[in-house]
């Protein structure tokens, strides 16, 4: 009987991008499926598997294979589904970019309206994911995004790391294309949205060492809503340039503020700079942290990002302003989406599209706005509605907790578990 349980039980195997922005949300979406009673395991590299030697918990399995190499699932009758872990807008372009639906004119200036149909605003061509809005930047990368939508038809499910209510008229449109997708986000640890999944405060997995006693430390010493929280996730890449002109900005604006530097970035630091961090005795400046923990630290009242959508959707979900300086991949996109669609951010103008060349000055300037001014007590306002709005989809019956109850059932009870069965 126990046997027969078991098997009925049904089982997701997981095989994520093997980077932290991939592998967190992967993590969450298997603890919610852990949580209604599915076995799961997570799959990851060799390498990685050996270099951490990860423990998940929260009854996941984990499994280490080749780096690379392909196996039929449909032949064995296994079904499969495609984990994006984007926005469904960001998804969206790309789809209707690789069926030669959308056209992008570069010759046309960047400030031109682009018509994308699915989304609620235009855009402009800047605004694109870079690698469409600049060609010839990263042609791997935009060969890896535009073949994920090759045989997307063929898949029997596609999740998406997003909730209905955040991109309502683009959910639908897309579900036009692709009547078996379902949001299940926001990705983020229980703890911080609905605490229905016991002892899940964090995702489990970290590729970096963070600091987290030295900066926790160093927040529990500041007066609520005083701290600039700076991190560009573990991908993104300043210039020597900007990175001097960040840490000036960040000086001048004589806000309190925490950065991360990761340990392949301190170099392009002076010691100068870090010099007069060290004596304002305003800054500090750490190569990784717990970010959920920080977000959620009461002394923190802004987070200047790249608009990651990782970040952007912990930052939502926890109420914490942003302002953003996108630097590549999906982040034009979802800093167009935050400044001016959800207006729970803003982002630094860039005086070069192509370099992404900011001053100090701007930098300043969106903190100040941010953090003093009427324009961050909208966003605050804002950002109060679509937490709720993020805390009621995960929720016990709401719309992705829904989607995920309906994969579920279907896993167990079917043998081609489709939407459409």
């Amino acid at each position: 009987m126990e046997k027969m349980m078991m098997e009925k039980r049904g089982h997701v195997l997981m095989i994520p991008y093997p980077s932290q922005g991939h592998i967190n949300p992967c993590l969450q979406f298997l603890k919610r499926l852990v949580s209604k009673g599915l076995k799961t395991t997570f799959v990851t590299t060799n390498f990685i598997y050996k270099s951490i030697k990860p423990k998940l918990g929260h009854n996941i399995g984990i499994e280490s294979i080749s780096d690379g190499y392909d196996i039929g699932a449909k032949q064995f009758g296994i079904v499969g589904g495609s984990f994006f872990t984007q926005s469904c807008a960001v998804n969206n372009i790309y789809y209707l970019f690789e069926k030669g639906l959308l056209k992008i004119d570069h010759n046309t200036v960047t400030n031109s309206d682009v018509l994308i149909p699915g989304l609620p605003i235009p855009l402009q061509v800047s605004d694109l994911p870079s690698f469409l809005s600049v060609p010839g930047t990263y042609p791997a990368y935009l060969n890896l995004v535009l073949n994920q939508f090759i045989n997307a038809e063929e898949a029997d499910w596609i999740f998406i790391n997003s909730f209905d209510t955040l991109e309502v008229q683009v959910v639908d449109w897309m579900t036009k294309a692709f009547p078996q997708l379902r949001m299940i986000g926001p990705t983020v640890p229980s703890a911080y949205l609905d605490n229905r999944i016991k002892d899940d405060n964090d995702y489990g997995l970290n590729l970096f060492q963070p600091d987290s006693n030295t900066c926790m430390n160093w927040l529990n010493s500041r007066a609520n809503g005083t701290v600039v929280y700076v991190s560009f996730g573990s991908m993104a890449e300043l210039s020597k340039e900007q990175m001097e002109e960040l840490a000036m900005g960040l000086i001048g604006s004589n806000f309190y503020f925490l950065w991360v530097v990761k340990e392949s970035e301190e170099h392009k630091l002076s010691c100068k700079v870090l010099g007069e961090i060290e004596t304002g005795n305003k800054g500090l400046v750490v190569k990784w942290i717990p970010q959920l923990d920080v977000l959620s630290h009461a002394a923190v009242g802004c987070f200047v990002t790249h608009y990651g959508w990782n970040s952007t959707l912990e930052a939502l979900s926890l109420g914490i302003p942003m302002v953003g300086i996108p630097q590549w991949t999906d982040q034009t996109t979802n800093a167009k989406f935050i400044e001016d669609e959800w207006r729970v951010g803003t982002r630094v103008k860039v005086n070069d599209d192509e370099k992404r060349i900011w001053t100090r000055k701007d930098l300043e300037a969106c903190m100040m706005e941010v953090m003093e001014g009427a324009r961050g007590k909208e966003i605050k306002r804002n950002l109060s509605k679509w937490r709720q709005l993020a805390q009621q989809s995960v929720g016990i019956g709401g719309s992705s907790d829904q989607n995920l109850d309906e994969f579920v059932a279907k896993l167990i009870c079917s043998r081609v578990p489709t939407p459409e069965s």
